[in-house]
């Protein structure tokens, strides 16, 4: 079977848009939602299906209509939320990547009631002072996403234009690196949640990951070794392994409580 071939592609009326999205896997749900590049399935996403009910949602202004209206990050995730209530879900696992992690971050926030666990994968909620989304040639874009570019399948060419409206919306909606009403807002959210960082990360420090470990307070915070920002694409079976772990377990995640796990 080819890869992606198990997914099937829909789109959904939310909030005023047509919002696509890919399917596939039965069990949990897992709606994840993509980073500043748009959608894109990976194999994680392939071996996610085996064990969830994987539903990765194309953000409105990330495919090939325009997103204008769209004012702030708390007006997308309302929006997102809306998306998954359409599909029927009144209980759901949320995946976040970079900026898909702070939309995430907000959803939890509007709707925790509607959230079993969280996972935040190199999550931008929270940046260090000039931190920018990847932009330039592919090969730039590609040594800012990667540790090891040269292992990686390299990705089919996106439009230009494409590209370049993404990035101006991520700009426009991201807010600044460090948001306080968001900050002390995430301190009361009780809710399971693992953050993901790669060791070598050249987009944001995974030192920020701590941050994180400290405002949440059923957080767990984890380093995948010698992979990117991209590390779903870099590390996927180190990175499915640990989701699909916490997910199952949730509360009993990591019982060593230690600070931190370094997966090799």
């Amino acid at each position: 079977m080819a890869f992606g071939a198990r997914f099937r592609e829909a789109s959904i009326e939310a909030g005023g848009f047509r919002i696509r999205y890919q399917e596939a896997g039965e069990g949990p749900a897992l709606v994840h939602l993509h980073g500043a590049g748009g959608l894109r399935l990976t194999p994680a996403h392939e071996l996610l299906s085996r064990a969830f009910r994987v539903i990765a949602l194309e953000m409105p202004g990330f495919g090939n209509a325009e997103n204008q209206r769209t004012q702030t990050i708390q007006d997308l995730a309302t929006t997102m939320t809306a998306a998954v209530c359409a599909l029927g879900l009144t209980r759901f696992n949320l995946m976040g990547t970079s900026f898909g992690g702070t939309v995430a971050c907000w959803m939890a926030l509007q709707r925790r009631d509607l959230l079993a666990a969280m996972v935040l994968d190199a999550p931008s909620a929270i940046r260090s002072e000039g931190s920018e989304p990847p932009s330039g040639s592919p090969e730039e874009v590609a040594r800012r996403l990667y540790a090891h570019p040269e292992r990686v399948p390299f990705a089919p060419a996106v439009d230009p234009v494409l590209a370049e409206r993404r990035l101006a919306l991520v700009q426009r909606l991201r807010g600044s690196g460090r948001d306080a009403g968001l900050e002390e807002r995430l301190r009361g959210l009780r809710l399971p949640v693992l953050v993901m960082f790669g060791t070598q990360d050249a987009m944001i420090p995974p030192a920020m990951g701590r941050v994180y470990k400290e405002l949440l307070p059923n957080s767990h915070l984890m380093f995948v070794y010698d992979a990117g920002h991209a590390l779903m694409i870099e590390r996927p079976e180190a990175f499915v392994e640990a989701v699909g772990d916490f997910l199952r377990r949730t509360e009993a995640f990591v019982i060593g409580q230690s600070r931190t796990v370094v997966l090799p």
